[in-house]
């Protein structure tokens, strides 16, 4: 762009060779206009177009306060065209631009998103200050050119020109993240060195980059050294610790901030609603919901969103529709949020119908994560052939997705639940991407369901020679051999662990009541009323083996009897914490429990509230997250067609 402007001025320059003009900025009485018009009150009233004719006009005679004037105006507007008229107008007349004139050049051209025109003003200037430097960096840092703004750092550092605030809080955006994160280190000593450590916007830069780059005790420090704290170093710390799942951290410090008296925004609100919907704590969701409403800040999307996100995964999806239907502008991420909420709740009809609207209304594209949440829906929703239809659908190109590992990853799924063991270890063998860690282990968990121990063998061998340590992968094939009754592999798989100090980590599930988190560990005898808990679990087992409920001792160790065997399914963490839940939850309110362990995947039993499948009978029970639970609900309200239905769905296959 500035080589054009270049060119035309030396065309000029041929041009009027022959003739007596001299382009020096001497005046001369002929050279000022009779009555020179206030540029200001131009532009004051939107003639940015008379402006620069008066420009014109003035020619020689402009001075450093009608180019600022005129050049602030392009920046505030973005002009291009029009701060491209100023700038040839100084080059034409050869005005000698101060730094600071030269560093607004470099702005508008920044903000025009012309970034090579701006670093050749900037390579151009004879001197430049610590705004000039400043601008640059920022430039680079805002577009994510990290690089390159590094390296003008560097520059910056070599040059002799002290940074400031606003250049330290520039910079420190390009070092986020672990490759980048020991620049910044580096660049913290400066900081210290310089006494800017105290200043607010280096301080929240600090501590943003520290979280976003997986450092959270360092940005905590950060954080508890600034003098004073305004609401982005709050949400930055607040979102740091969401990000990286250490969601009650980030829920506790929230509520103390909000003690203190911090004022929040939309961003702050997202980052704790995102915090809460890794707790699944709904309670403190609505509370957080009722501060948002109170406090009348508009409905961004991104808010949108993470409300959409929290009460999916809390299980209100009712509540996740309602503001999904009441949204005026809808992103892709927020049709992805509702489909994975309905995806992750086995919602398969509901995927697919809102799959079709996305596409009906052909407002937004959808992308990668669209897909998997389809096709993740129809997988834990039983909708195996049109699952199928989708993949096939992306292989052609028909939305413009191409299909990645994760979607190869979700029809392996799809496969190995509808019982296609050996179709879905074919295709694992046939797809053009090297199969990762977590598609072996779906197809096992395949075989264990479905007794394909030839496959399931040759599947554990290629998982543990991928993760040696992974204590899932041993116990999976532990349970394939006992269920088919092989004790002596059994055996010989325990002992492999044992040489290869491989540790099955203990379960643990956990349950809100009354805003607080109850922990239970498997047979767990530490909490405070374990006795009541144990007592209510042995209930439970009594009245469902009335309704005819056989529990499957096959993974159970085989040298015990049966008898004993019950008793140690007793102790799961699972039934422990919907027990301690029937116990401590009104009649008529629902039961929501989450069940996680330390490395491994715990399964889970979960009948949605609804119609069941194919089946006759329709649940009108509240929605009890468990097969267990929801077959002692039928008995408490002795509905017999209840029970029948959550029978139909255990032995059909679909429970999840």
């Amino acid at each position: 762009m500035l080589r054009k402007l270049t060119y035309r001025f030396s065309h000029a320059k041929r041009k009027f060779s022959s003739t007596t003009v001299s382009f020096t900025r001497q005046p001369t009485l002929s050279s000022f206009p009779p009555n020179p018009i206030d540029l200001k009150a131009l532009l004051s009233n939107g003639r940015l177009e008379d402006a620069l004719l008066e420009m014109a006009i003035q020619g020689l005679e402009i001075k450093f306060e009608g180019y600022d004037t005129i050049l602030n105006e392009c920046v505030n507007r973005k002009a291009i065209r029009e701060g491209q008229r100023v700038h040839s107008h100084m080059i034409k007349t050869h005005y000698h631009s101060p730094v600071y004139l030269r560093t607004r050049l470099v702005v508008f051209y920044t903000k025009c998103e012309c970034l090579g025109d701006a670093r050749k003003v900037f390579d151009e200037m004879p001197d430049r200050n610590v705004v000039s430097w400043t601008a640059m960096i920022s430039a680079y840092s805002q577009r994510g050119y990290a690089s390159e703004a590094l390296n003008l750092f560097r520059q910056m550092l070599r040059s002799g020109t002290e940074p400031n605030a606003f250049t330290f809080a520039s910079v420190l955006t390009s070092c986020k993240g672990a490759l980048r994160v020991e620049y910044g280190m580096q660049i913290h000593s400066l900081i210290v060195k310089g006494m800017f450590e105290s200043h607010i916007y280096v301080g929240s830069s600090l501590l943003d980059m520290y979280a976003k780059s997986g450092k959270i005790h360092e940005a905590r420090g950060v954080f508890e050294g600034l003098p004073e704290r305004d609401v982005v170093s709050c949400t930055a710390i607040i979102s740091g610790y969401a990000q990286m799942g250490l969601d009650e951290e980030a829920l506790e410090l929230f509520r103390r901030l909000q003690r203190e008296g911090m004022t929040c925004n939309y961003v702050t609100y997202a980052s704790v609603l995102t915090a809460l919907s890794g707790l699944a704590a709904v309670d403190h969701g609505k509370q957080v919901h009722n501060h948002v409403l109170r406090s009348e800040l508009p409905f961004y999307v991104v808010l949108q969103n993470s409300l959409i996100d929290m009460y999916s995964k809390c299980g209100n999806l009712s509540y996740s529709r309602r503001i999904f239907d009441n949204m005026s502008e809808r992103t892709v991420m927020s049709w992805n949020a509702m489909l994975v909420g309905y995806s992750k709740h086995g919602k398969g009809r509901e995927v697919v119908e809102l799959f079709k609207l996305l596409r009906d209304q052909n407002k937004v594209k959808p992308d990668t994560v669209t897909f998997l949440a389809v096709l993740s829906g129809c997988s834990h929703g039983g909708m195996e052939d049109r699952g199928l239809e989708f993949f096939d659908e992306m292989v052609s190109g028909k939305d413009g997705v191409k299909p990645e590992i994760e979607h190869y990853s979700c029809v392996v799924d799809i496969l190995g639940r509808s019982g296609k063991v050996e179709e879905a270890f074919e295709f694992i063998k046939q797809m053009p991407f090297e199969p990762t860690a977590a598609m072996w282990g779906s197809l096992l968990g395949a075989c264990r369901v479905h007794l394909n121990v030839d496959i399931g063998e040759l599947v554990a061998e290629r998982l543990i020679e991928m993760e040696p340590e992974n204590s899932g992968n041993y116990v999976l094939l532990s349970n394939l051999y006992a269920s088919m009754g092989r004790w002596e592999d059994v055996r010989n798989v325990r002992e492999l662990m044992n040489e290869k100090a491989v540790i099955k980590e203990p379960g643990r599930s956990w349950i809100e009541l009354n805003q607080t988190l109850h922990t239970f560990h498997a047979s767990d005898r530490t909490h405070p009323r374990k006795e009541e808990v144990f007592a209510k679990v042995k209930e439970l087992l009594v009245k469902i083996k009335q309704a005819g409920y056989t529990p499957d001792l096959s993974c159970v160790l085989h040298d015990v009897d049966e008898e004993q065997k019950e008793k140690i399914l007793l102790g799961h963490s699972e039934k422990l914490t919907l027990a301690f839940g029937l116990i401590d939850t009104p009649p008529g309110k629902p039961v929501q429990w989450h069940c996680y362990s330390f490395g491994n995947i715990i399964g889970i039993l979960c009948i949605d509230y609804g119609e069941c499948g194919e089946a006759p009978i329709q649940c009108r029970l509240p929605p009890v997250l468990s097969s267990f639970g929801q077959v002692y609900r039928c008995l408490q309200t002795k509905a017999s067609s209840d029970l029948q239905c959550a029978f139909w769905k255990h032995e059909t296959g679909t429970l999840r």
